[in-house]
Order: structure tokens, then sequence, then C-alpha cells
């Protein structure tokens, strides 16, 4: 059995947005414009942290996964690609986090 990715689920989010939003929670969200799903994801975040507080280690990894699911599908809304967070993920790891995070506050 192969290992499911991030990439799988941008490849689905990528076709539920080209489906119609009657049979889509994805198209839906897409349909209601990027600052509900920015919204949508606001709130995915706070459940990810509230979850992380808590004791209960299956309800942080299902939180965790809608976060990813609704920040894919804000990425979608926007035009960006999963290729380019990569992209700006793989520019940052010739630095160590903290000459990174110096270097953003100089630009």
């Amino acid at each position: 059995m192969s290992r499911f990715t991030i990439h799988d689920l941008a490849s689905i989010v990528d076709a539920r947005a080209e489906s119609g939003g009657e049979a889509s929670y994805t198209r839906k969200l897409l349909d209601r414009g990027s600052e509900h799903c920015a919204k949508k994801l606001g709130e995915e975040a706070v459940e990810t942290v509230i979850a992380a507080i808590g004791k209960d280690r299956d309800h942080l990894i299902a939180e965790s996964a809608d976060l990813l699911f609704h920040l894919l599908v804000l990425l979608k809304s926007r035009g960006v690609k999963l290729e380019e967070v990569e992209a700006a993920l793989e520019q940052r790891t010739g630095m160590s986090g903290l000459e990174e995070k110096a270097a953003r506050k100089r630009d």
C-alpha cells in the first residue's frame, strides 16, 4: 500500500474544485470566495491549537488533517500551488530558522 501524501490531498482538492458545487464541500468553500476560505482556515487553526493543549492525541491528529485540508483549499482559492509553498520552504532550509527569521525582519 502506498502512503497518502499532502500531494495526494492537493490533487483531490484540484479535482473537486472542478466538480459541481452540490456534490463537493471543496467546491462550496471555493464558491464562497477566498475570505471565507481564510476564515475556515483560521477556525481550523484555533481548533488545532485547542486540541494540542488537550490530552487527546487522536483529536490533535484529526484537527491537523482538517487544518491541512483547509490550507490547501485557501491556496487553491488564491491560485497558489503547493509546489510554490514547497519552493519557499526549500529556500529557507539553507540557513537556520533563527537566521531565516532575522532575515525576514530586514526585508
